[in-house]
């Protein structure tokens, strides 16, 4: 299911590129979701990007863990947790990136000009999923320096904190913040009781 995923984000992203009533009508608007009720948008902006760069970059990055994250769904799917192991991997990647988009639509509702496009939100709930089941494997860092998950996670949590609030550059951080909490704790809606797989895991290395 990830690469359909990438697959269908990657065509549409290129679609949008060449076609800017496209893009436009998909792209994520606070002000026209709120006052106009385009409540689609909090979705399809997930599915286009910006420019290349961003495309490939996420996709990478949500091939890199999302492999591992649909596998360990087929895991609990054997072990008798859940039922439709794609289906569950599919509800938590589309979930994210509406749920990424609430605090930038609560923001932003009133100002018009701002747009968000990009899946960074959902890639973000797909990393910290994959750190949820496997907290000690290791993060590279700019692919270099090989980090745990569970100290890369505080990290790069507080980073998004920061950059959110600097607000300095054309990123939507909080999408990234947002996205991760809720990736790190959808393992315990399917079961909470997985906690103690990720606690065990920490002290029993």
């Amino acid at each position: 299911m990830t690469i359909i995923l990438i697959i269908i984000t990657s065509l549409i992203s290129i679609i949008a590129f060449n076609d800017s009533t496209l893009f436009s009508k998909l792209m994520l608007n606070p002000y026209r979701v709120y006052h106009n009720r385009e409540y689609y948008r909090l979705l399809t902006h997930g599915f286009i990007h910006a420019d290349w760069i961003h495309l490939i970059v996420n996709m990478l990055v949500f091939y890199s863990f999302g492999s591992a994250v649909e596998y360990n769904f087929h895991l609990l799917e054997g072990a008798g947790y859940i039922h439709y192991a794609n289906l569950w991997y599919i509800s938590m990647y589309l979930v994210a990136i509406v749920v990424s988009s609430l605090t930038t639509l609560i923001n932003h509702k009133d100002h018009g000009y701002y747009n968000s496009v990009g899946a960074s939100g959902a890639v973000s709930a797909v990393l910290f999923c994959s750190i949820f089941f496997a907290p000690l494997s290791r993060i590279s860092l700019y692919a270099i320096i090989p980090i745990p998950g569970i100290i890369f996670g505080p990290l790069y949590l507080a980073y998004c904190y920061y950059m959110g609030k600097k607000n300095t550059d054309n990123i939507n951080h909080d999408a990234h913040f947002i996205g991760a909490i809720f990736g790190f704790l959808f393992p315990l809606i399917i079961r909470f009781d997985l906690i103690h797989n990720f606690i065990y895991q920490l002290f029993n290395y």
